[in-house]
């Protein structure tokens, strides 16, 4: 007789707390060589900590699709934001520059609660509908 396996639940975040998706597959935080970038290694580290300062959460992605337009982050809505009319926000080409908006955009409460800073609209695009269905769990 088998066992059914245990699996550890995370509790829920907050309800005014967002959270961020963020690439890191094949194209995603690579140098020009393939190899990992530093870089980008140290901005999940700065997305994780603002994340966690307001009870979020951030998920690391294998792909999330557009890998010509690496480096790519969602901004996913509060339960309260989403109620608000806020949906998940997807970035590409994000640098330090755009992490820092992006990080400031978390601690103001995100998608439907706080204003998108101005500088990251030139950076939003709409991707693929099997990646939005893919992170939204359809």
């Amino acid at each position: 007789m088998s066992r059914a396996k245990k699996t550890r639940r995370r509790p829920a975040p907050p309800p005014d707390a967002c959270g961020l998706t963020v690439c890191h597959g094949c194209c995603c935080a690579r140098d020009g060589y393939g190899r990992r970038d530093a870089e980008a290694v140290e901005r999940l580290d700065r997305f994780r900590a603002a994340a966690a300062a307001v009870e979020g959460t951030v998920t690391v992605a294998n792909c999330l699709g557009p890998c010509a337009d690496a480096d790519v982050v969602v901004v996913r809505p509060s339960a309260l934001g989403r109620r608000d009319g806020g949906r998940p926000v997807w970035l590409c080409r994000v640098t330090d520059v755009e992490a820092d908006l992006v990080i400031a955009w978390v601690e103001a409460g995100g998608p439907g609660a706080a204003p998108m800073p101005e500088l990251l609209a030139t950076k939003v695009f709409v991707p693929a509908r099997r990646h939005r269905e893919e992170l939204e769990g359809h």
